[in-house]
């Protein structure tokens, strides 16, 4: 006579969301701010990984490497969202990466956007090559920083033997 409503089943956490929450629980003692910063850090780390379709091991270390250095962030904190990188690193680079360049551009000097700019470079070139992919990539982050070209090319400037176009 009287029955309950089924329950939705619950949506799974996206990667993004898997990244916010891992964030959340590693840099609980961090503020809003900060933790926004990691998670969008984390976004733009993914695309550059993935933007050529193959995250290598050099890569892999160099992502850990990086979030080895956010401040508060202790190594289990690091594993957990490499994990989560490795697993759903496509689907968060496939998220926008104009939502996580604009979260810097709200929270982070134009200093700390070079800083990440930098970071991102070397990883794309970790590999030993900076493929065409990942240059388009990091032009675009770089507008979207609101960092210029001669940002770019000064960041890019240590890697310029490993242009794919240049080979």
């Amino acid at each position: 006579m009287f029955t309950k409503k089924p329950t939705k089943p619950s949506t799974p956490a996206t990667g993004i969301e898997r990244i916010e929450q891992l964030v959340g629980r590693h840099l609980s003692d961090a503020d809003d701010e900060t933790r926004k910063l990691v998670v969008a850090i984390a976004g733009l780390l993914a695309g550059v990984t993935h933007v050529d379709r193959v995250y290598a091991q050099a890569e892999q270390a160099h992502v850990r490497e990086v979030l080895g250095n956010v401040h508060g962030l202790n190594q289990a904190g690091v594993e957990a969202i490499c994990a989560v990188l490795d697993t759903h690193g496509v689907e968060i680079a496939a998220g926008s990466a104009q939502r996580y360049s604009r979260a810097l551009c709200e929270l982070a000097e134009p200093e700390l956007r070079r800083e990440v700019l930098q970071t991102l470079v070397d990883l794309a070139a970790a590999d030993g090559e900076l493929s065409l992919a990942e240059t388009d990539l990091l032009r675009r982050t770089t507008t979207a920083l609101a960092l210029s070209q001669d940002d770019y090319i000064a960041a890019q400037a240590r890697h310029r033997e490993r242009l794919s176009v240049l080979k």
